[in-house]
């Protein structure tokens, strides 16, 4: 009668002792959580503010920051897409950020919103927007960033601003900086990141002109055993890599190919869906294809590059085609396409 009392009590100390760990754990967890994280409960909106805590955000005083956020309206977005609407949130003459709604309605959607603050909250990259915070309401969540002063890559390339034509040293470094910023989700991100919407509006620029890889409203997390994601079909027609219609899989060389895509923008000023190409039944893809077998490629260059040293744009549209192989295993890795890029000019990298 001893043993099984004597077992029945260790079983049970050892069951209370395993809860209290978890408890103590979850408590450590959580006060680790509050030091890195600013949180503020708003008792007039029914929201929950946080703020990630940084050198940036140190300065400022956080119920300014609350009110400035909830008093956000039309006359300060700049702009808006299938997956939220962009407002410039300006707290005071040198500080202002870009702040995206999305609104709340299912728990897919709840759960995409969690995972782009986990995907998003610990990212630190030169080449990647920074996420300061977020604020959680019932009806819709807001992603704070950091503002991009110089828009996006298709505003400039596409909104012809004679102010801000891109010439050829720019286009360059836009491309390794992109590509940087994608072989650090691909690559370095634990787990490893698959953006899924790789497109020019997604390719931020700073005040420096840095390229900046930006919006995960898209991005979805990888298991570290796993080499894709199962989804329904999401992202920009133009940009898709065509195995994702046939598979409904999207995989980092997914995200290759559309960084291909991007490359042809940058190199001829046309957009993947413009205009032109749909009267003559074709795409800006095979459209390049055939002018870069025969060796053509000054006549699709953009024609606002006025000077550009011609080897350089020739590496660059081989580079690109790689992106676009039909076959995905056959298309490099973002961290191969980097090194190819760099080679183009080691001078630059070096200096950088």
């Amino acid at each position: 009668m001893g043993q099984p009392r004597f077992l029945a009590l260790y079983i049970t100390v050892c069951i209370v002792a395993f809860v209290i760990g978890k408890i103590v754990i979850a408590v450590l967890i959580y006060r680790r959580w509050q030091r890195k994280n600013l949180v503020i409960q708003d008792s007039s909106y029914g929201g929950k503010l946080v703020m990630f805590r940084s050198s940036r955000m140190k300065s400022l005083k956080s119920n300014k920051l609350l009110k400035r956020t909830m008093k956000l309206s039309n006359k300060d977005k700049i702009g808006a897409g299938g997956y939220g609407t962009v407002y410039r949130l300006k707290i005071d003459d040198s500080t202002s950020f870009a702040v995206k709604r999305l609104n709340r309605g299912s728990a897919e959607q709840d759960r995409g919103f969690e995972r782009e603050l986990e995907a998003m909250g610990d990212i630190k990259h030169r080449n990647i927007v920074v996420l300061h915070g977020y604020y959680t309401a019932p009806h819709y969540n807001l992603l704070i960033y950091e503002l991009m002063p110089n828009g996006s890559l298709d505003t400039l390339l596409h909104g012809r601003s004679p102010e801000k034509v891109l010439d050829w040293p720019s286009r360059y470094k836009i491309a390794v900086g992109a590509a940087r910023g994608l072989a650090y989700l691909h690559h370095d991100c634990i787990p490893h990141i698959i953006h899924r919407d790789i497109k020019s509006s997604n390719i931020l620029l700073d005040e420096n002109m840095e390229a900046q890889v930006s919006d995960f409203g898209l991005a979805t997390l990888m298991e570290p055993d796993k080499t894709h994601v199962s989804t329904v079909v999401a992202g920009t027609f133009g940009y898709l890599a065509p195995e994702y219609f046939d598979t409904g899989r999207a995989t980092v060389k997914g995200d290759v190919y559309s960084y291909g895509v991007v490359l042809l923008e940058l190199l001829t000023g046309k957009r993947p869906n413009d205009e032109t190409f749909i009267e003559e039944g074709t795409r800006l893809v095979t459209w390049v294809k055939v002018v870069v077998q025969e060796k053509r490629e000054e006549y699709v260059i953009d024609s606002v590059i006025k000077i550009y040293p011609s080897e350089e744009v020739s590496a660059v549209f081989n580079i690109a085609l790689m992106c676009l192989e039909s076959d995905p295993t056959r298309r490099p890795t973002m961290a191969e396409v980097v090194k190819m890029l760099e080679r183009i000019k080691p001078q630059l990298q070096t200096e950088s």
